[in-house]
């Protein structure tokens, strides 16, 4: 198991390139909230409290075109409600004795990147682990949404999109190494393409909000996945960085 300086640190470590790519997408980000006409500084308070670039870019657009507080308020809830569902699912990962100041701290954090790290944790989850994340993460969601307002229309529009490019980058960084070790989950990666291809491109779907298709895919694959492979876990051993299996004895306890 980690001592809490060092799931910090390795926190901080894995954070370093979700922080680069946050603030490299926010940027396009910082340029929808000034075409809404927000400034540099509320912008970057948005940024702050929601870490939900879907959800945010939601608002902001609605904003920009003068939505209603009910429509923005309902849009933003089906945009953003995949988060409950990973907040649900982090849940299980904290040792039951977590109090839960830890708990509500770091649903705060959640993001998509942010929760596939933390998922990825050998064992259970020490909540320093993700304050070492979010010591980066934040902050570079944050500036990257301030400098968007007010670099980013000087910026070509070449390089905007290129940054918006990094996002996607991060995802494949976080799938690609359990899905080499694992069948089941490269099989389960490639059905989530295949149908969300499906969702996307088929016209017979266009109606669904895209944050109701996340739901309903995860919903789907995630209770297909548990009821056709599930995993015995055993309280008396940890999982290795490379995946296999090791009982306490063999640790030796190490912190």
């Amino acid at each position: 198991m980690w001592s809490n300086r060092q799931a910090f640190r390795n926190g901080n470590r894995d954070g370093i390139p979700i922080a680069l790519g946050y603030f490299a997408v926010a940027f396009t980000l910082g340029i929808a909230a000034k075409s809404a006409g927000f400034s540099a500084l509320q912008a970057a308070i948005v940024s702050l409290t929601n870490l939900a670039s879907a959800g945010q870019y939601a608002g902001f657009t609605m904003v920009r075109d003068g939505a209603s507080y009910a429509t923005m308020a309902v849009m933003i809830l089906v945009t953003n409600a995949r988060y409950m569902l990973m907040s649900s699912a982090l849940s299980q990962k904290f040792d039951e004795k977590t109090p839960f100041f830890h708990r509500l701290l770091v649903g705060y954090s959640v993001t998509d990147e942010v929760f596939g790290i933390c998922v990825s944790v050998p064992g259970k989850l020490n909540p320093l682990y993700a304050y070492g994340a979010m010591l980066l993460t934040v902050p570079g969601w944050t500036l990257g949404t301030y400098l968007g307002v007010v670099m980013g229309n000087v910026l070509p529009a070449r390089v905007v999109s290129a940054l918006s490019v990094a996002l996607y980058g991060m995802f494949i960084a976080i799938i690609i190494p359990p899905a080499r070790k694992s069948r089941v989950i490269l099989g389960l990666i490639s059905v989530s393409m295949v149908l969300s291809a499906v969702l996307t491109y088929v016209h017979f779907f266009d109606l669904i909000p895209s944050g109701v298709k996340v739901i309903l895919l995860t919903v789907v694959i995630s209770t297909a996945a548990a009821l056709l492979f599930p995993v015995r876990e055993d309280p008396y051993s940890q999982i290795r960085t490379d995946g296999s299996y090791a009982s306490n004895s063999e640790e030796g306890g190490q912190e």
